[in-house]
């Protein structure tokens, strides 16, 4: 321990002498500072780039594929922003289990998965569920053209946050899993395996 004090007194000592550097002996140029003073006041700050506001209505279309060991993959693609974060949630709807994952756009696409236990789905029905997180989780670029609290977000999937953070999007569907469709009036999508 006294050896680490020794290093830390060596250390500030070293910085100390190096602040006092010359011998005083040197003369002052008044005329060279002003100079370099005028000359920093007359540069004009580089004006920042405007960033257009995103104006098109949200746009979230997906796909879910069940792989050979029954565990699901999302696939999709948005009018976004590149890297806008999305989140992604799948459900089952019989016992309410879910399983999430956070995802990214590029080049207008996304992608997430698997989802599921390592043993495979079981049978039943599934709502998969693709979330546009509040503005404050996106990277400063995204910001920047939604908005601060993504006013900028229209059309149909836009809606206000649980929390009061702005604007959100979010788009749901359902898929049933197993070899045997069943019985049902609802909208749903198949998915078997391969």
């Amino acid at each position: 321990m006294k050896a680490w004090y020794r290093w830390c007194g060596l250390g500030l000592l070293l910085v100390l002498l190096a602040g006092c550097g010359g011998n005083g002996n040197e003369a002052v140029n008044d005329e060279a500072t002003d100079e370099t003073e005028v000359a920093a006041d007359e540069t004009e700050p580089e004006p920042e780039p405007t960033v257009e506001p995103f104006t098109e209505p949200v746009s979230i279309e997906f796909s879910a594929t069940l792989r050979s060991d029954r565990r699901l993959m999302v696939e999709g693609e948005s009018n976004l922003p590149e890297s806008t974060r999305f989140q992604i949630v799948v459900e089952r709807e019989l016992s309410g289990v879910r399983w999430q994952q956070r995802t990214t756009l590029q080049d207008g696409r996304f992608g997430a998965g698997p989802f599921g236990p390592g043993s495979g789905l079981p049978d039943g029905g599934y709502t998969i569920t693709v979330n546009l997180p509040e503005a404050s989780v996106q990277p400063l670029e995204v910001r920047q053209r939604i908005g601060e609290q993504g006013e900028h977000l229209s059309g149909p999937l836009v809606g206000a946050s649980r929390h009061g953070l702005g604007q959100v999007a979010s788009t749901s569907r359902r898929f049933l899993v197993g070899s045997e469709p069943r019985r049902t009036t609802d909208r749903v999508e198949v998915l078997t395996v391969d």
